[in-house]
């Protein structure tokens, strides 16, 4: 008979606390028309009233706030063996417990997705990111009626939700000033939205709503913004106000940063920190990852660190001076880094300090896949430079501008070998979740009125999509059976509370599959067959999907996936071939598809502007995205304007884009200018004289006279027929300014194509029509 330690007896105390909350859920939300139960006489004297009354959550329901990071590989954060400072995190791993084989599915929205549902990342329409979704069910970007988020099911019981920073989960067509707003954050659960909706945006100039409206930053750069700190300001008031207004109210709070995504933009005094830190090179940070992992208890003593690709080189072989720059690039995403975790820190402090604070709990997720390659071999100052298809920069170029790394100047990503070093020990990264470097991220859980058991390790196989069923156990509350209407299909995640008080808990996760881009692999019962499926930081072309070959590995002995066994256990992948068919055939996960940029543009999705040749804007807008827009990269077309000018006039006509690329039509010293930013690499400025003053008729011809995408334009600037300046631009974007940064009439929200002007450069007179022609 097993002997029965006090550690136990704790442990059963704390379950049966957990337990014992009632369970507590609206069957169907929103919760319908109460029965009027009292009584209507002729008049109210003689009537007695039964007031509907809200849904009110069980008495001592947790706080929830769930803190997702963005692009951070399991080998990067110092509480899991890398060489990032995360004091806060690390902190609560102090006080609570580290899990050490969670799963993400390897891409942002897709693992958002997953996250907010339950459900595999696919049965909630998100096989991919939502700028590259097609037209089928696991693909289409279209959140599915059946599958509520987890604000939707809380909100629904009584809480009060929020979301902060990044959402990445509203179809593209779908982001645009007068909505549908349906499955914006407000339209799924969240009572309070402030961030931005894309997959990436600058930290310096960030495009940001507050629930549905357009908002300007506070502040400037120049001020001192930063993007992660008025996040956390802006999450700190909202809960400050919810437990002001009502304090028994508990609330689900979802802290979701842009960082450490690119671009990579700090602080100078966080980049500072780092310096010198990283002169060794990836080879010996990975290596030095690997053995604190190991002092660490983070991965088994027999874990075997994973080689280098051959298709990565070795630090030693380059040049003194790319050796610099390569350094630099790795000190500015540990500062980034640094500082995201210092103001999440910041967030959770306040947290602490509120009503209910020790009834908090805090799910820390360390990423949404592994770190990202996408910042191709030699890392760029400039990332849609590298999402045009264009490479990296040249060490050279880089050099000139390496203190500017990091910068309101530049939107950089790092080399993709960084990437690798950080996923340490396991095999890849971001986009390739056939292995444990695109999908093994670090997850801390504190609840200190729930968890009794402080500073523990987990080791359960488990995924992202089991966080909504692990905080519906802890709340006590049971998945709806429907929601505005629509029945629920049940979630694919399972509950991991059964772990909290038995490190020694059998995991209850026996399989689960991987999909993006083609790379695939299953878990089932210990074992991965893993069918790698190329390289991430090649963006265009098909694979195909005849030849893939798979390897086999028994994670339970081989941590790290450092031994393939195929050869040696044939039928075993037979086996585990045929599960992930079966998986694949019921999770909506066919057809695969690996293409990258050939999917920005597809043509049968909804959108706005993929068959329009016309665009009339009647006065000024503001943060139309990209798939709204008239879509002007590389394409012949004409601008006419219509205004009501004085001399002293100025500001912004119409633009699209930002510092990335793009171009802006103003008028400044009264003079007409359009300025065409190649990705920071050259502006070309095209200036005319004087203006006259009173109602100006203006044409803008842009003539893509090299015939290619990518070549060069003639552009010329009209007033009625007669020239008032006319310019070449050598190079033009082929394909997209930014996916971010957005088009607007009569301002520049964001960052600006112009180093000219600064800010939002309104213009102080009248616009009365712009009409786009595409040719």
């Amino acid at each position: 008979m097993k002997k029965i330690t006090s550690k136990m007896i704790c442990g059963l105390l704390s379950m049966f606390t957990l337990l014992s909350v009632n369970v507590f859920a609206q069957e169907q939300i929103p919760q319908p028309i109460q029965e009027f139960k009292g009584k209507i006489g002729r008049t109210y004297a003689e009537s007695e009233s039964d007031y509907p009354q809200p849904v009110k959550p069980k008495a001592g329901s947790p706080n929830v706030i769930v803190v997702m990071l963005d692009d951070v590989g399991f080998g990067q954060s110092s509480t899991f063996g890398g060489p990032v400072e995360m004091d806060n995190l690390d902190k609560l791993a102090d006080e609570g417990l580290t899990y050490t084989r969670f799963h993400t599915t390897g891409m942002c929205s897709p693992t958002r997705a997953a996250l907010l549902t339950g459900k595999n990342h696919h049965e909630a329409g998100f096989g991919v990111i939502s700028e590259l979704s097609t037209g089928f069910p696991g693909y289409n970007s279209i959140w599915p009626d059946d599958a509520a988020s987890i604000a939707q099911i809380l909100q629904g019981n009584g809480y009060s939700t929020s979301v902060f920073g990044k959402w990445h989960n509203t179809p593209t067509w779908e982001v645009t000033p007068n909505g549908p707003f349906d499955r914006w954050p407000t339209g799924l659960g969240f009572d309070y939205f402030y961030g931005f909706n894309g997959g990436e945006t600058s930290q310096w100039e960030p495009d940001l709503y507050r629930n549905t409206t357009p908002v300007d930053q506070p502040y400037s750069p120049e001020e001192g913004y930063h993007l992660t700190e008025d996040l956390a300001d802006d999450a700190i008031r909202w809960m400050k106000t919810q437990k002001s207004t009502n304090p028994d109210q508990p609330f689900f709070l979802y802290f979701s940063t842009g960082a450490a995504h690119a671009p990579l933009q700090a602080p100078d005094e966080y980049i500072a920190k780092y310096k010198g830190k990283f002169d060794n090179g990836w080879d010996a940070m990975r290596e030095e990852t690997f053995n604190r992992q190991k002092e660490m208890g983070i991965i088994p003593t027999n874990t075997e660190l994973t080689e280098r690709p051959e298709v990565l080189e070795a630090w030693d072989s380059y040049s003194e001076d790319e050796k610099k720059v390569l350094a630099r690039q790795m000190e500015v995403y540990a500062g980034f880094l640094d500082h995201t975790d210092h103001y999440v820190g910041e967030v959770l402090k306040a947290a602490k300090r509120l009503p209910g604070g020790e009834n908090t709990v805090v799910i820390y997720i360390v990423g949404d896949n592994g770190p990202s390659a996408e910042g191709s071999m030699t890392g760029t100052s400039n990332t849609f430079y590298t999402y045009n298809g264009l490479g990296g920069d040249s060490f050279q170029d880089q050099l000139k501008g390496i203190d500017e790394w990091g910068t309101v100047e530049t939107e950089p990503h790092y080399a993709v070998s960084w990437a690798w070093a950080g996923s340490s020990p396991f095999k890849w990264m971001k986009r390739v979740p056939s292995h444990f470097g695109g999908t093994r991220n670090g997850l801390v859980i504190s609840w200190p009125e729930g968890i009794q058991n402080k500073g523990e390790k987990r080791t359960q196989f488990h995924h992202v999509a089991d966080i909504t069923p692990t905080i519906l156990e802890i709340t006590g509350i049971e998945q709806p059976k429907t929601v505005n209407g629509f029945e629920q299909t049940e979630m694919s995640g399972i509950s991991m509370a059964y772990t909290f008080e038995d490190e020694e808990a059998k995991g209850q996760r026996t399989t689960q599959y991987f999909e993006i881009e083609g790379s695939r692999a299953i878990y089932h019962e210990g074992w991965v067959a893993s069918g790698f499926h190329g390289v991430p930081w090649v963006l265009s072309g098909s694979k195909g999907f005849d030849d893939t070959k798979w390897e086999l590995y028994n994670i339970e002995e081989d941590f790290s996936q450092a031994h393939d066994l195929a050869d040696q256990y044939p039928e075993k992948v037979k086996e585990l071939v045929a599960l992930f068919e079966d998986e694949a055939e019921s999770k909506g996960v066919y057809p695969m598809d690996d293409r990258f940029i050939e999917r920005v543009v597809v043509p049968d999705r909804p959108s706005l502007n993929n068959s329009r040749t016309k665009f009339t804007y009647y006065g000024p807008i503001e943060r139309v995205t990209y798939s709204a827009s008239p879509s002007t990269p590389s394409r012949s077309h004409d601008i006419d304007l219509k205004i009501t000018h004085k001399k002293s006039d100025e500001g912004v006509l119409v633009t699209d884009g930002g510092v990335e690329a793009g171009y802006s039509l103003y008028i400044k010293d009264n003079r007409l200018h359009y300025t065409y930013n190649f990705f920071g690499k050259k502006h070309t400025h095209i200036i005319s004289e004087e203006l006259q003053e009173g109602e100006l008729e203006i044409k803008v011809i842009y003539d893509q006279i090299s015939g290619v995408k990518g070549g060069a334009a003639k552009v010329t600037l009209e007033s009625k027929k007669k020239v008032l300046a006319s310019g070449e631009i050598p190079n033009t974007v082929p394909v997209i300014y930014s996916a971010t940064a957005t088009f607007d009439v009569g301002k520049n929200t964001g960052s600006s194509p112009s180093p000219l002007y600064h800010g939002d450069f309104t213009y102080t007179g009248d616009i009365q029509l712009v009409e786009f022609t595409l040719k």
